[in-house]
């Protein structure tokens, strides 16, 4: 069996950045930049307040109270055409341009007004309340790099920088497909003995959370003319993923057929548990990852490798476990030579301090107790027996797709 760092760089080996493309902004929420996002102009355009009160020369406040006299108003698109002399003031407002002449702004609660005259009740400092022009940013910096998911603040950030359209990687066409008589669609009428297909569904969630477009090949039966349909449906993709049919049964297909069809095997197994029969190889210049049929091993492996392979063809550095430290909630005995990913709740002791508590069924079938999960704890291979109150490796569940 290979282990699952092997694993997983002989999977990212193969992975190469796709091409860019240019999409309008308003279609960028998500999206990998190819290339570095620079900003058109600068941010403030010029030097503004940032508060609503007077503009005013810092000098003629030094001896406060001091009475100046209004000679106009500064409005966001609107400022004052003149020129602030000293004895002089404007009235002005949040994000509106600071006159010519004027090097500071105060408060309109620290100014009493009686007709034109302003009584300036605090003495300010050259720059106060002052937004400096570019404090921001300037015309000409990078603001997000190639690689960057664009989350919803980047997207206001380029906005503001108006960025009207972006260079961002192709999404990956990710073929997937599940395998086995017995699988039906949700919604579709369950025979004796056959199961609903929670896998694609959940599979084609994970591929677009992770940044790819998938592409649904259905279902293919237990019957290698059922699975050669499909594979001839592959040919603009730029991975498949297949679900099950990867073990060592009679009906598992999936090795006989794909060999049968110029399979080049990179690998098959990996010491890890759950999701062992992984597969990983080439079939027709066509990556594949071949995904355990039981759910919860697909779900993990597709965190695993399928989320790290997506983001190195988008061009970002591939996602690693999310490794933390947490003490553990009960007892382990010792670990044999795969390497466990416990499914895990969280809570906190007295002290503050994280304790992850495996369930006590860790079946590769049972989804609701991996839904539940809010960790995997990590045990090596050939790991002694812990204690409740070890510290552990967890790897903390979520897709960590700052979309926000």
């Amino acid at each position: 069996m290979t282990p699952v760092k092997e694993a997983l760089s002989r999977v990212l080996a193969d992975m190469k950045r796709l091409s860019g493309e240019t999409v309008p902004l308003q279609k960028a929420h998500g999206r990998v930049l190819a290339e570095d996002a620079c900003a058109t102009i600068s941010y403030p355009p010029a030097d503004q307040s940032s508060m609503d009160g007077y503009a005013v020369i810092a000098l003629d406040t030094t001896n406060a109270p001091v009475s100046l006299r209004q000679i106009g108003i500064s409005q966001a698109g609107d400022g004052f055409d003149g020129t602030v002399s000293s004895g002089e003031t404007v009235r002005i407002f949040t994000g509106a341009p600071l006159p010519a002449g004027a090097d500071a702004s105060v408060m309109q609660e620290n100014t009493t007004a009686d007709g034109d005259q302003i009584t300036i009740n605090e003495g300010v400092g050259a720059g106060n309340f002052i937004r400096l022009k570019g404090m921001d940013f300037n015309k000409g910096d990078c603001l997000l790099s190639a690689g960057t998911r664009i989350t919803a603040r980047g997207l206001g950030l380029l906005a503001s920088a108006n960025v009207a359209q972006v260079s961002v990687v192709r999404k990956p066409k990710i073929a997937y497909l599940a395998t086995g008589d017995e699988l039906v669609m949700p919604g579709e009428t369950i025979g004796t003995d056959q199961i609903v297909s929670s896998n694609s569904v959940a599979l084609e969630a994970y591929i677009k959370a992770f940044g790819g477009e998938p592409y649904s090949l259905g279902i293919a039966r237990d019957t290698p003319e059922s699975m050669r349909e499909a594979l001839g449906r592959i040919d603009d993709s730029d991975l498949l993923v297949t679900i099950g049919g990867a073990s060592v049964g009679d009906y598992d297909l999936v090795r006989t057929v794909l060999g049968e069809e110029g399979l080049e095997m990179n690998f098959y197994r990996v010491a890890m548990r759950p999701g062992k029969p992984l597969i990983f190889g080439r079939i027709g210049g066509i990556p594949l990852l071949g995904l355990p049929g039981n759910p919860v091993s697909a779900g993990i492996t597709s965190l695993l490798f399928l989320r790290p392979a997506i983001e190195r063809m988008l061009g970002q550095e591939p996602s690693t476990e999310m490794i933390m430290q947490a003490k553990l909630g009960c007892d382990l005995k010792e670990n044999d030579k795969r390497q466990d990913y416990l499914r895990a709740e969280l809570s906190r002791d007295t002290e503050g301090n994280l304790i992850a508590t495996p369930f006590l069924k860790q079946d590769s079938a049972m989804m609701a107790n991996f839904t539940l999960a809010e960790c995997l704890v990590i045990r090596s291979p050939n790991a002694p027996a812990a204690k409740a109150g070890d510290q552990v490796d967890v790897a903390m569940l979520g897709l960590g797709c700052d979309t926000y």
